[in-house]
Order: structure tokens, then C-alpha cells, then sequence
């Protein structure tokens, strides 16, 4: 009976071996997942508030065109010869490199 009671292992102990898997596995979520995602997302905010006039962008609607105005929340994009259309900042999905050249070009 004193031997079962001295092989059993204290609350913090049981309770402490318990919950480092479960801390192991959110520490590799993290650095797995959760923080280069956060680095996109930063990454994404700092090319669309740097959008400028003349630059390609892409909008969430799938719309293509030129900048041709820029504000504060919004920005005039050409979208056809004389076809103008405003869109909110936050609405652009992505600004075009314009280096990039189509693949079918």
C-alpha cells in the first residue's frame, strides 16, 4: 500500500505531464501556421496602402485595371479605355508586379 502511493505522482506533476503535449502542439501551430500567415497579411496591408497612380491592381471582384486616382480609403481604377470605376482600398485583392510579363504573351 505504501509503495502504490509513493509511485503515483503528485498533482502538478500528473497535471503538469498532461498539458506539455497540448502546449508542444499550439507552439508548433504557431510557427507553423499562425505567424507567416500574420506576415502575409502584413505584408499584403503595406502593398495596398502604398498603392500608387499608374500601378495594375487586382480588386476582390476580380476586376483589373489601372490606378488612376489614389485617396485616402479609395482609388479610381481604369478598368477600359475612358471606363472609370471607384473601388475601396481595402477592397483590392492585389497589386500587379509589373515586371511579370503573361505566359502567353
Amino acid at each position: 500500500m505504501l509503495l502504490a502511493a509513493a509511485a503515483a505522482p503528485s498533482g502538478t506533476a500528473f497535471l503538469f505531464s498532461n498539458i506539455a503535449p497540448l502546449l508542444l502542439v499550439f507552439v508548433i501551430f504557431w510557427f507553423l501556421l499562425f505567424r507567416p500567415q500574420q506576415k502575409r497579411m502584413k505584408e499584403h496591408q503595406a502593398r495596398i496602402a502604398a498603392v500608387k497612380k499608374g500601378d495594375r491592381v487586382v480588386t476582390g471582384g476580380g476586376l483589373i485595371g489601372r490606378v488612376t486616382k489614389v485617396g485616402d480609403t479609395e482609388v479610381e481604377i481604369e478598368i477600359a479605355q475612358n471606363v472609370r470605376v471607384q473601388a475601396l482600398k481595402s477592397t483590392l485583392s492585389q497589386v500587379v508586379d509589373p515586371t511579370a510579363t503573361p505566359a502567353n504573351d
